[in-house]
């Protein structure tokens, strides 16, 4: 068997020690595996699958001989060294918005769209945790069904936001009886001019607002979604609000579809059908999906599935997944599996 040289540049963070710990999990094929991140954290041993490992500084010339690079540092360090890596022969998985709407850039979900990734140029996108975990379940549905609208709520883990975002929910959640030092300095962004406690609040705003109102985030939905589909035609609008959740990502999501007469149990057995899927659906013993039991699961868990009473091509569903796993470390070791499938089979 073939084996890879790997690279993971922010191993430090969540999501770049999930990618590792993926890689071992699954058996990855890989010959090494070098750990990246800043230069603070050069030297810095830690340990995973039984074995340990030394964080080097992230370099230009970090990637000479890496097969497949994954990125997880944040956009600047991505825009920097990922046409670097991929300009010394590696194929990069870039966890980062920072490549996402590129025409020349993939952006891949394996169970939805693997054909995009024929004729990459070394630079692959993974997509938005949210996103992904919409296209997984609608996927069978745009295929069975075919899709008009999608209007989504999403209700997001503070994981998302990063370490310091989780820190600070759990401080917020032991100061709650004294206001007065619930003090916020992370979300809805470490960047905002305002903050706000997390800890038995919902803060209806992830990222920066534009003109029009939506956030950063929303519009990575709806322009994503279109992208990993190639279907412009589909009207998406999303609205993307932060919980008091650490890990796992909620989704209220609408759909209306283009075939007529089409129940319930029709939907929901085309979404069964799709890989990685879970369905939790029994409403008589309360059985739907929760973040709180997706954490470190890999597949999308789908419930709430129903029919909407007032339009007879609409449906509503809940989605659930794991937003350091699915939504980014797990698609992002997916996207080098389905590459080395492709090319073992040609």
């Amino acid at each position: 068997m073939q084996t890879y040289n790997i690279a993971i540049v922010g191993a430090t963070g969540a999501v770049g020690a999930k990618i590792l710990d993926k890689l071992i999990e699954r058996k990855f094929p890989f010959r090494s595996v070098k750990l990246l991140a800043s230069s603070r954290s050069a030297g810095t041993v830690i340990q995973a699958g039984g074995r340990l490992f030394t964080i080097e500084e992230a370099k230009p010339e970090s990637f000479t001989g890496v097969d497949y690079a994954f990125f997880s540092a944040g956009g600047s360090i991505s825009e920097e060294l990922a046409p670097e890596a991929v300009r010394r022969g590696a194929v990069v998985i870039d966890n980062t918005s920072a490549f996402r709407m590129d025409a020349e850039v993939p952006l891949v979900v394996p169970e939805v769209n693997p054909e995009a990734l024929n004729g990459h140029k070394g630079l692959i996108a993974n997509p938005n945790c949210s996103t992904i975990q919409m296209v997984v379940a609608l996927k069978p549905i745009k295929e069975v069904f075919g899709i008009k609208k999608i209007i989504v709520s999403t209700y997001q883990a503070v994981s998302g936001a990063g370490a310091d975002a989780i820190l600070e929910l759990k401080s917020q959640s032991g100061q709650f009886d004294s206001r007065s030092t619930n003090q916020a300095s992370q979300l809805p962004s470490a960047s905002a001019e305002r903050h706000y406690p997390i800890a038995f609040n919902a803060i209806p705003q992830i990222d920066v607002f534009d003109d029009m109102g939506y956030t950063k985030e929303e519009w990575k939905m709806m322009n994503e979604t279109k992208k990993i589909f190639n279907d412009k035609s589909i009207a998406v609008s999303a609205t993307c609000v932060r919980l008091p959740v650490v890990t796992g990502h909620s989704e209220s999501v609408y759909v209306e579809i283009d075939k007529d007469g089409i129940s319930a149990e029709q939907f929901s057995r085309a979404i069964s059908s799709s890989p990685g899927i879970v369905i939790q659906d029994d409403p008589a013993t309360q059985t739907y999906p929760m973040p709180l039991f997706a954490e470190n699961r890999d597949e999308v868990f789908v419930g709430r599935i129903r029919k909407d009473p007032d339009h007879p091509r609409g449906f509503h569903l809940w989605i659930v997944a794991d937003n350091l796993l699915k939504g980014a470390a797990l698609n992002s070791v997916q996207i080098a599996e389905e590459l080395i499938k492709n090319h073992e089979e040609h």
